[in-house]
């Protein structure tokens, strides 16, 4: 005899929230949490795997699940990326809360190589960052206020360098990267898909709550004092290298061999000196009071002012042309102020113009590479824009927020710069209203122009990572 629908239904759903009661508690005790991964992993995957629907084509049914879920895998290409290994990712883009897509998709008709980004895009119709395996090759796109197309180009060539072509790794890595750098936030669209419970489930909903608060604010504590512990390092790593300009500001001053009661000295020269010496001073209280990372800016902003004033008063006792207020010199600022902009390309970036000195200037003519001030890394010494965001508040202060995200676009630390406080406001479109930010809803409302990212065109290779963008 079959039961009817108020029999097994009601049964089968305490069933299902005492299991997520279990997962809820096994969350927060730490009990069993090889389960509830799992349970997580089954969940994400009974989503990223689902099966297309008849009734749309191709591209919708991967949109319609992208707006339910980060990452969507084909079933024909199951065997690319894991169920575990979808749900790790998705879960990564979810707790970083930012507008980040993948795609694993067969090679076929239904998604042709040379606009399967504009159609996904269009078709999702949520402004975002996108990543997309099709076949054997990858491809990423970016609405501009997301991403700039350098910035996509730079984090694709990445990938395509360290992946050698396994989907997991390569899709890892394009998450690596994008996080940090992508601007906006996840569609609300994910946070309606994340299950649920109906009215006759109050009751385990309330116990999951007072569970779910409880390990909120444990996981508050641990990541107030893993941030903590974090700026304590970064400031540590700091006051090494920033200790060490102050030691070779100091040397520099002994060097002039300046006396302020020479007869040949000035007023002008006097006052040249005496700012040089203070800019010392203040520089070593300023870093001895530095609490946090962002107190060394001041630091090296009063370094600058005082290499500004010895070169001033080194003019004035030579007799030479006061010298241009320029910034100092982008390979290693203690090198003094800049004479002249020289073309400089990072490794894996674009030619730009950066402030140089006098000698850096005439290696980089003759063909040499400049003397570039490095800073110890895990991985070793680094020029400092390559040593991570640690490192921006060291930067800023030399260079000031205005000049310094140009200057390091496509580097490491450049990645950390781009933003309003340096420079780089919201993106706006021709109308003068506010651009949709990463995760809003947009339709296909769209510049397919604008989505910045490699292999769009017809001639520049499918993974190409200097395609630009899909004009």
């Amino acid at each position: 005899m079959r039961n009817g629908p108020g029999r097994g239904g009601p049964r089968r759903l305490l069933l299902r929230c005492a299991a997520l009661l279990l997962a809820a508690v096994a969350a927060v005790t730490g009990v069993a949490t090889g389960v509830a991964t799992a349970v997580a992993a089954v969940t994400a995957a009974g989503v990223a795997f689902a099966p297309p629907a008849h009734s749309d084509s191709a591209i919708d049914t991967v949109a319609k699940q992208l707006r339910k879920n980060p990452v969507y895998v084909d079933p024909r290409v199951a065997d690319q990326l894991t169920p575990s290994q979808a749900a790790s990712l998705a879960d990564r883009i979810k707790s970083a809360n930012k507008p980040v897509f993948l795609a694993v998709l067969p090679a076929a008709p239904e998604f042709p190589a040379q606009t399967v980004l504009q159609d996904l895009r269009s078709a999702t119709g949520v402004t975002g960052l996108y990543g997309v395996h099709v076949g054997g090759n990858f491809v990423a796109g970016a609405d501009p206020q997301v991403m700039s197309p350098q910035a996509v180009d730079n984090l694709v060539g990445q990938v395509l360098r360290s992946s050698d072509g396994n989907t997991s790794a390569e899709l890892d890595s394009f998450v690596n990267g994008a996080l940090p750098q992508a601007k906006g936030v996840g569609p609300d669209s994910w946070k309606s898909h994340s299950g649920g419970i109906d009215g006759t489930g109050f009751i385990v909903a309330g116990a999951i709550l007072v569970a779910v608060l409880a390990g909120g604010w444990l996981l508050l504590r641990r990541r107030r004092k893993a941030h903590e512990e974090q700026q304590r390092e970064r400031l540590r790593q700091l006051r090494t290298a920033v200790d060490e300009d102050i030691t070779a500001y100091g040397e520099e001053l002994d060097r002039l061999d300046f006396r302020p009661d020479d007869p040949a000295s000035d007023d002008a020269m006097r006052g040249d000196y005496a700012q040089g010496l203070d800019a010392y001073e203040r520089a070593k209280a300023l870093l001895a009071a530095a609490r946090r990372p962002e107190d060394v800016e001041p630091v090296t902003r009063t370094l600058e002012e005082g290499r500004f004033a010895l070169a001033t008063l080194d003019a004035r006792r030579a007799g030479k042309p006061l010298p241009e207020r320029r910034p100092p010199c982008f390979f290693d600022p203690r090198h003094g102020p800049s004479v002249r902009d020289v073309s400089w390309t990072p490794p894996g970036g674009t030619a730009r113009d950066v402030p140089a000195c006098a000698a850096d200037a005439a290696r980089i003519a003759d063909g040499e590479s400049p003397l570039t001030r490095t800073v110890d890394t895990a991985h070793g010494p680094q020029p400092y824009w390559n040593a991570g965001p640690a490192y921006a508040p060291y930067a800023g202060g030399y260079f000031g927020g205005g000049l310094l995200p140009g200057l390091l676009a496509g580097t490491l630390l450049g990645g950390s710069l781009f933003g309003p406080g340096y420079g780089y406001g919201d993106v706006y479109p021709g109308d003068g209203t506010p651009a949709p930010e990463g995760g809003d809803y947009t339709g296909s409302d769209f510049d397919p122009g604008d989505f910045g990212g490699p292999g769009g065109d017809a001639g520049g290779g499918f993974s190409d990572p200097g395609g630009g963008s899909f004009g």
